[in-house]
C-alpha cells in the first residue's frame, strides 16, 4: 500500500506540474524602439518559452510592429503595447503612466516576468502588477550594456541555459506559396533589396545598389524586390532605381505592410539590406542577408549567422559615428553575393 500511495503522489505531482505549465503566464519586457531590437531578443524569448513549456507575452513599443511579424510564431502569446515615448499616445509615460501600466499588466495575471533592462521603473511596475517572480538585468547598470551579451547573461543566470540560436520568425507555408503565385516568383534569382533606413546615415545611395544589379545582369536572370519606407529620402532612392532599365525587373514593396511583406521575403533567395528592419526580418526568416553597415554598431548586422556584414572601406568596425554610407564598396557586395548564391 505505501508503494501505491507513493506512485499516486508522484503521478499527481507530475499532473499538477503539467497543468501549471499549461496555465503559466509569462511576460517579457523589451522597451527598445525598433523592429530590429525586438528581433534580436527572440532567441531569449524562445529559450524562456522552451524552459517553462509555455508561450511568452511581450510588452513592446508599438513601433516595434511585433504584432505584424510575430502573430504566427508559436512561442509568442500576446503582444502588449507599451505606449510610452510616443508622440501620439503617452498613456504609460510619466507618474500617471506608471500606475496605468501596472494596472494594464495586472489584468493578465502573469506568474513571471523577464525584464530586458536595468530600469527600477519596470521592476516596481511588475511588483505593483502582482507578478511574483521577477527576473531582470542588475538594477542601475544601464551604461555600456551589450544588447545580446546582457540578455545571454540573464538567461544563463536564472535559467542555466546557454543561448546561441538565431532569431526565428515563423510563417505559414500556405501564405508563402500564395505570395509566390501572386507576385509570380519563379526560378529566377529573387533578391530582396532593403533600400530604406530609419535615418539618413543608414541609407546607402541608389548607385551602390544599381552597380550590383548591373553586374548581376550579366550572369543571372534576376528579380528585385525593393523594400523601403515612405520617407521622402527613401522614396527618392526608390524612384532612382525604378527610373532605370531595371524597372521591369523590380517590384516595389513600399505600399505593403510588414505582415504582407513577410511571405515575399521568405520566397527570396538572398537579401541585400541597409541596416534596417528588413535585414533583421529577412535573416530571422532564414534568408542569407548581406547587411550594409554604414553607421550602426556592427553587432546589429552580425548577431545572426544568416547575416553577412559589409562595412565601409577603410574601417575595421562600425559605430554610430562612422557615417560611412558613401564608402560601402559595391565590389565587396557583389563578391559576397556570388559566394552565397554559387
Amino acid at each position: 500500500m505505501p508503494l501505491i500511495l507513493l506512485i499516486v503522489k508522484i503521478y499527481i505531482k507530475i499532473l499538477i506540474s503539467k497543468v501549471y505549465k499549461l496555465t503559466m503566464k509569462i511576460l517579457a519586457i523589451q522597451n527598445r524602439m525598433g523592429i530590429g531590437d525586438t528581433v534580436i531578443f527572440l532567441p531569449f524569448i524562445k529559450a524562456i518559452s522552451k524552459k517553462f513549456g509555455a508561450p511568452v507575452s511581450l510588452l513592446v513599443k508599438e513601433n516595434s510592429k511585433a504584432d505584424e511579424f510575430l502573430n504566427q510564431t508559436n512561442y509568442i502569446d500576446e503582444i502588449i503595447h507599451l505606449e510610452r515615448d510616443n508622440k501620439i499616445n503617452q498613456k504609460h509615460d510619466g507618474f500617471k503612466g506608471f500606475f496605468k501600466l501596472a494596472s494594464d499588466i495586472k489584468k493578465y495575471n502573469f506568474d513571471k516576468v523577464f525584464i530586458f533592462n536595468s530600469s527600477l521603473r519596470y521592476n516596481l511596475i511588475s511588483r505593483l502588477a502582482g507578478i511574483k517572480e521577477i527576473f531582470q538585468y542588475p538594477l542601475f547598470e544601464k551604461q555600456n550594456q551589450h544588447i545580446t551579451e546582457s540578455a545571454k547573461k540573464l538567461i544563463k543566470r536564472y535559467l542555466d541555459i546557454e543561448t546561441s540560436d538565431n532569431p526565428e520568425i515563423q510563417i505559414d507555408n500556405d501564405l508563402v506559396q500564395k505570395s509566390a503565385v501572386k507576385f509570380n516568383i519563379n526560378d529566377k534569382l529573387n533578391i530582396l533589396l532593403g533600400i530604406g533606413g530609419s535615418g539618413p546615415t543608414k541609407r546607402i545611395p541608389s548607385k551602390t545598389f544599381l552597380n550590383v544589379m548591373e553586374r548581376l545582369e550579366n550572369i543571372k536572370k534576376c528579380r528585385f524586390f525593393l523594400a523601403t519606407g515612405k520617407n521622402e529620402d527613401e522614396q527618392k532612392i526608390l524612384m532612382e532605381i525604378l527610373s532605370t532599365k531595371f524597372r521591369e525587373k523590380c517590384v516595389a514593396l513600399d505600399n505593403l505592410s510588414i505582415k504582407e511583406t513577410l511571405p515575399i521575403i521568405k520566397n527570396c533567395n538572398v537579401a541585400i539590406c541597409n541596416d534596417t528592419s528588413f535585414s533583421h526580418l529577412s535573416s530571422a526568416l532564414g534568408i542569407k542577408t548581406i547587411t550594409l553597415m554604414a553607421d550602426t554598431p556592427l553587432i546589429y548586422g552580425s548577431y545572426n549567422t544568416n547575416m553577412h556584414p559589409i562595412i565601409p572601406d577603410g574601417e575595421t568596425t562600425v559605430s554610430h559615428n562612422t557615417h560611412g554610407k558613401d564608402k560601402i564598396n559595391p565590389d565587396k557586395i557583389y563578391e559576397k553575393l556570388l559566394s552565397i548564391i554559387n
